[in-house]
C-alpha cells in the first residue's frame, strides 16, 4: 500500500492519511500472525515515526495535530483495532508528551515533533515494599553518574529512542533519568513471556554501568491529589481493550459470513442467518460500543481538567480527582463484560473457531493481560470507600 503524506505534521483524526496508515498497520499485523508470529511490529513503528503519530497531542500552533483527549482516545481505539501491541508500546511515550505539554518550557518538544519515541521503565521484579522503591541505583562518578540495575515491565523500551528510568540515588531518594535508549551499557532483553500483548517488549532492561550526564537527571513525577497521572495511564489500556473488542466483533462477523457449515438442530441452513448465532455477534458489537463509550466519557473528564489547567495556569484538584474516578470506574465496569465477550465468540463458530489459524484466542489473551495491570479488585475497593466513606483516592500513580 502506498500512503500519501501531507508532510511532517501529524494527520488529522478524520483524514484519509490516518485511515491509510491504520490500514497498513492492520495488514502488517495480519501478515505477521499468518506468516511470522515471532516478528516484531517494526514496520508499524516506522509508520508511527514517519507520520509523527507520537505528536498528535501537540497543539497545531506548535506543529502537532492538536488532538483533544477525546480525539486521542478515539485514535487509540482505532490503532488498537489494527494492532493492540502498538498503542501499548506507545503508552509511556504519550504520557511523557502530556507531561511536556503541561510545562512552560517543553524541553523535548522538538524531538517529539521530529518523530522520536520516549519509553522507559520503573517497576522491578523484587520483593521490596513500597510503590516507589527501586534497587536500580545511580551513583556519582566524577562529574557525571553511573547507572546500574535491572528493570522489568519495560513496555516499549526496545523500540524507543529515549528511556526515562525511575531509580534510587546513593541516599535512597527517588530520581528519574532520561537517556538515549542505545547508550553503551543499556541492554534490552526481549523476554516478555506474558500470554498476551506479546510484542510489546515488556520484559527486562539491563543497565550496566551506564553513563548519565548531570543534565539527564529530571524531576521524579510524583503524583498527588492536585495532579494525578493515573487516569490517562489506565484509560489508555481500556481504549486498547475497546479496539480489541471492535476487532473481535469484526472477526466474528467474518467467521459467520464465510462459514458454510451449520448444525442439524440449528435454526437455519446457514449460520449467518441463524438468529441465535446472530444474537451472539450482536452482543459482541454492543459490548464493544459500551466499552468505547465509557472510555470516551472518561476522556471528556480529562479534557475538562486540561481546560482548567490552560485557563488558570494550575490544575484543579476537583477536576483531576473526577477524571481519576471516572477512569477507575471504566476499569471496574468493563473488565467482566469484555472478557465474557472474548469467550462468547467461540459460541458463534463452534469447534472450528478454536483452530489456531483463526487466531481468535488472541483477543481473550490480550484483554486478560491488559486487565491484569493494577488489579481491578483494589480499584473496586477504593471506589467503594469513596461511595461509602467519602474517602480520598490513593495518591499514587495507579489513580
Amino acid at each position: 500500500m502506498t500512503i500519501t503524506t501531507t508532510g511532517v505534521r501529524p494527520p488529522a483524526l478524520d483524514s484519509d492519511e490516518l485511515t491509510e496508515i491504520l490500514a497498513a498497520i492492520a495488514a502488517g499485523a495480519r501478515r505477521r500472525r499468518a506468516e511470522a508470529p515471532a516478528e516484531r511490529p517494526l514496520r508499524a513503528l516506522e509508520l508511527v515515526r514517519e507520520h509523527r503519530l507520537g505528536a498528535i497531542r501537540v497543539p497545531v500552533a506548535d506543529g502537532g495535530a492538536g488532538y483533544s483527549r477525546r480525539d486521542f482516545f478515539a485514535f487509540v481505539v482505532r490503532l488498537a483495532q489494527a494492532d493492540p501491541d502498538v498503542p501499548h508500546i506507545l503508552r509511556l511515550h504519550y504520557g511523557f508528551v502530556d507531561e511536556q505539554l503541561r510545562r512552560a518550557d517543553r524541553p523535548f518538544l522538538a524531538e517529539i515533533l521530529d518523530g522520536r519515541l520516549f519509553g522507559g521503565a520503573a517497576a522491578e521484579l523484587g520483593n521490596r515494599s513500597g510503590v516507589y522503591t527501586f534497587d536500580t541505583t545511580i551513583t556519582r562518578d566524577g562529574t557525571g553518574y553511573r547507572l546500574n540495575g535491572r528493570k522489568f515491565y519495560s513496555t516499549g523500551a526496545l523500540y524507543s529512542d529515549y528511556l526515562r528510568l525511575a531509580v534510587s540515588d546513593a541516599d535512597g531518594e527517588r530520581v528519574s533519568v532520561l537517556i538515549p535508549a542505545d547508550r553503551e551499557g543499556v541492554r534490552h532483553e526481549d523476554d516478555w513471556d506474558g500470554i498476551g500483548q506479546q510484542h510489546t517488549a515488556s520484559g527486562t532492561t539491563v543497565l550496566d554501568d551506564v553513563l548519565v550526564h548531570p543534565h539527564e537527571l529530571i524531576p521524579f513525577p510524583f503524583p498527588g491529589p492536585e495532579r494525578r497521572t493515573g487516569a490517562y495511564a489506565q484509560l489508555i489500556l481500556h481504549a486498547i481493550a475497546a479496539g480489541i473488542l471492535r476487532e473481535l466483533t469484526a472477526d466474528a462477523a467474518e467467521l459467520l459470513r464465510t462459514r458454510t457449515r451449520s448444525y442439524s438442530w440449528g435454526n437455519h441452513d446457514e449460520s449467518r442467518h441463524d438468529p441465535q448465532i446472530l444474537q451472539i455477534v450482536g452482543e459482541l458489537s454492543a459490548t464493544a460500543y459500551v466499552v468505547e463509550a465509557a472510555v470516551l466519557a472518561a476522556a471528556d473528564a480529562l479534557d475538562r481538567a486540561d481546560a482548567h489547567q490552560r485557563a488558570h495556569g494550575e490544575p484543579s484538584g476537583a477536576l483531576e480527582n473526577e477524571a481519576s474516578l471516572q477512569a477507575s470506574k471504566v476499569k471496574v465496569g468493563v473488565e467482566e463484560i469484555a472478557l465474557r465477550a472474548a469467550g462468547a465468540v467461540f459460541g458463534a463458530g463452534g469447534a472450528s473457531a478454536t483452530r489456531a489459524s483463526h487466531h481468535l484466542d488472541r483477543h481473550w489473551r490480550n484483554l486478560r493481560t491488559l486487565f491484569s495491570h493494577n488489579p481491578t479488585v483494589f480499584k473496586a475497593r477504593a471506589l467503594g470507600d469513596v461511595e461509602v466513606n467519602d474517602a480520598a483516592l490513593p495518591a499514587v500513580g495507579y489513580f
